[in-house]
């Protein structure tokens, strides 16, 4: 079973719906015990950091993420949900994340649109990794005003460009995260949110 964790800032239904498709039994939940009883679990985020990492904070899920992700089990998060996987955020002020990832979340800075929103390309950083198995590099959809800056080059899985190098994937041993959303992605979306599940053991899928 995937847990989908609901700390009420998440596209849960199009994450769950998008999972369930792929075969995998899901539950979206608020439960220490069940996200923590679960085989895979993803942190889905849409909104501001400082409100998600009070909200996680004040139900105590952050840590109930923490242990799981201690437990070695695979871990997903989008969107914002990967954004709070670092060390602290710049968006509106400074807030402390998860620190499960050495790094930070810095804002968009130049004379062009902000936020960045559409399909962009990804470059695979590491082809190598388990989650692109299988797959080329395309294009998926990315709504997001503030990127991540990895502290350490091997957590950088893959990138895409807006008028830099922008973070799109980052992992490390079982834990992972993607800018983008995949649900929202189309095949290579999808196929990279399959290749995630296959990460989870199979009683769950």
């Amino acid at each position: 079973m995937i847990a989908i964790i609901d700390y009420g800032m998440g596209n849960l239904h199009s994450v769950s719906k998008a999972l369930e498709r792929l075969g995998c039994e899901t539950a979206v939940t608020s439960s220490p015990e069940e996200i923590l009883a679960a085989d895979g679990a993803v942190l889905p985020g849409v909104g501001a950091f400082g409100d998600a990492m009070r909200n996680l904070r004040e139900t105590g899920l952050d840590a109930t993420v923490k242990e799981f992700a201690s437990l070695g089990k695979p871990l997903l998060g989008i969107c914002l949900g990967m954004q709070l996987l670092f060390d602290e955020s710049e968006e509106h002020g400074r807030h402390e994340g998860l620190g499960l990832l050495p790094g930070r979340v810095v804002r968009f800075e130049g004379d062009y649109k902000v936020p960045h929103m559409g399909w962009n390309e990804l470059t695979f950083a590491q082809a190598s990794n388990p989650l692109f198995e299988g797959l080329q590099p395309g294009y998926v959809y990315f709504v997001h005003s503030y990127h991540a800056l990895p502290e350490k080059r091997e957590d950088l899985l893959a990138t895409t460009d807006y008028h830099q190098p922008v973070t799109a994937i980052v992992g490390r041993g079982s834990l992972y995260g993607m800018q983008f959303h995949p649900e929202k992605s189309g095949e290579l979306g999808m196929a990279l949110l399959r290749n995630f599940t296959r990460l989870v053991p199979a009683r769950s899928l």
